[in-house]
């Protein structure tokens, strides 16, 4: 989630040095790296929604919401020739945050978004990477939280300790058995319980 920035480039080196594919739930937060797109897309990773702006005044109403994902839509068509299908809440879809600019905003979110022929997903795993943990915490959240079976993990690439210790965890999972792929509309979601 949240790049491309300034460590994409580097993550995206270390997934073709291991062959493994990811999904980029994408942002412009940082339009200079903006092209970073295209290259996610040209390698065979997924490339998906998050949003344009990463405010989560994007929940005020539907239509705020929908006009920043038509909009990091159109970047990505610009990028890789073809609009997304696939997207991220900011939060996730059980975040509170968005009570404080609309009630009920996320079941009408989640409702809308599926009519539109989108498919969101949440979570198994979180690194831990976006409250701040080193890269030691992250690396041992992950390969903890592995177990068996389909685990989406999430993680950021605008995270220095990420970057600095994704070549460990997938030295680790691949010595371990475990396969990497990115996320298709048919993939299991990891569906929170939407709590606003």
């Amino acid at each position: 989630d949240d790049g491309p920035g300034v460590y994409t480039e580097r993550i995206l080196n270390i997934l073709a040095e291991y062959g493994v594919k990811a999904t980029f739930f994408v942002t412009n937060q940082f339009p200079n790296y903006q092209y970073l797109i295209k290259r996610e897309y040209d390698d065979g990773h997924t490339v998906a929604i998050h949003t344009y702006t990463h405010e989560y005044s994007i929940y005020r109403s539907i239509d705020t919401y929908m006009n920043d994902l038509n909009s990091m839509n159109e970047i990505i068509k610009n990028q890789t020739g073809s609009y997304a299908n696939l997207l991220r809440f900011p939060g996730g879809s059980s975040n509170t945050v968005s009570r404080n600019y609309a009630i009920g905003i996320m079941s009408a979110l989640v409702s809308k978004v599926t009519e539109e022929g989108y498919t969101y997903f949440d979570w198994d795993i979180t690194s831990g990477d976006a409250s701040g943990y080193s890269s030691s915490q992250i690396y041992s959240t992950v390969v903890n939280s592995l177990g068996n079976g389909n685990k989406i993990i999430l993680m950021h690439d605008i995270k220095y300790n990420t970057m600095s210790i994704l070549s460990d965890i997938l030295d680790y999972a691949l010595s371990h058995g475990y396969t990497f792929e990115g996320l298709t509309s048919e993939s299991r979601t990891a569906h929170f319980r939407v709590n606003n």
